[in-house]
């Protein structure tokens, strides 16, 4: 049962949705980082709610539903440049379940339910967002939790959203030589490793280690470094870093950035 002030932030929330925001129409991101060798995708949890959501909201009247992407984004992690991609209309009939709808209904003691606005239909734009973890600030609204969770261990989700995370997914894989993933998920200095276990994560199968770092240096989007990182008693990996101004001529001229591992 939510407490008294869940209450009131909940009815604020979607009492401010029937007046500044476009009825019924959302914006869910698949915020995408990698950190300890894994792909990590960002959600939170609503106080009144059970399960964990995609972070996402409503977008202003007056507003553009890409810059509405950006300023939730911002909200919750501090950036607002960031690589982000619209990759799906989310609006199957029933895509927001009776039973859980009721559940929050009845977590926050509201007894004339059947028109209630939580049971009317939702449309929602998917985004992917691809960005550094080390630059990420969390900051989670009042009323909320938010967290990271490893891509391949993800806790029970609301509504269709883990749907979302693998319709992105998908979306990812299928336009994998376009999109500069690793520019966008590594920091300046990374090892091949690393860098493998992201594209491995996205086709959903293992690369040839050899094969792999042959193809990528022959791109001439990534730069040997003369250094090493320190990792314990084992052998320290060779760093790499990107070319920056090759990602970028590649990107506005449409060209495939990683086209060699597909």
């Amino acid at each position: 049962m939510a407490n008294r002030q869940d209450e009131i932030l909940f009815h604020e929330f979607y009492d401010k949705q029937l007046s500044e925001y476009i009825p019924h129409f959302s914006v869910d991101c698949v915020t995408l980082g990698f950190h300890a060798g894994m792909l990590k995708v960002l959600l939170c949890k609503m106080n009144i709610l059970q399960k964990w959501i995609l972070p996402g909201g409503f977008v202003y009247h007056d507003e553009c539903v890409d810059d509405a992407a950006i300023r939730i984004l911002k909200k919750r992690t501090s950036l607002k440049d960031v690589y982000l991609k619209q990759f799906h209309l989310f609006g199957h009939k029933d895509r927001r379940p009776r039973e859980e709808a009721d559940e929050i209904l009845d977590a926050l003691r509201i007894e004339d339910r059947e028109n209630h606005r939580l049971k009317s239909r939702y449309l929602s734009v998917g985004y992917y967002v691809l960005v550094k973890y080390g630059k990420i600030q969390i900051r989670p609204n009042v009323g909320e939790e938010l967290d990271w969770f490893c891509l391949n261990e993800l806790p029970e989700l609301y509504l269709d959203h883990e749907e979302i995370i693998k319709k992105a997914i998908k979306s990812i894989r299928n336009d994998v030589g376009y999109i500069p993933i690793g520019y966008e998920l590594l920091p300046s200095k990374f090892t091949m490793p690393e860098l493998r276990t992201i594209y491995e994560t996205i086709l959903g199968r293992e690369l040839d280690r050899r094969n792999f770092q042959r193809k990528m240096l022959s791109t001439g989007l990534i730069i040997p470094l003369n250094e090493t990182r320190r990792e314990g008693a084992h052998k320290s990996p060779n760093l790499y870093s990107f070319n920056k101004e090759r990602y970028i001529e590649a990107r506005e001229q449409g060209m495939q950035l990683m086209h060699v591992i597909l």
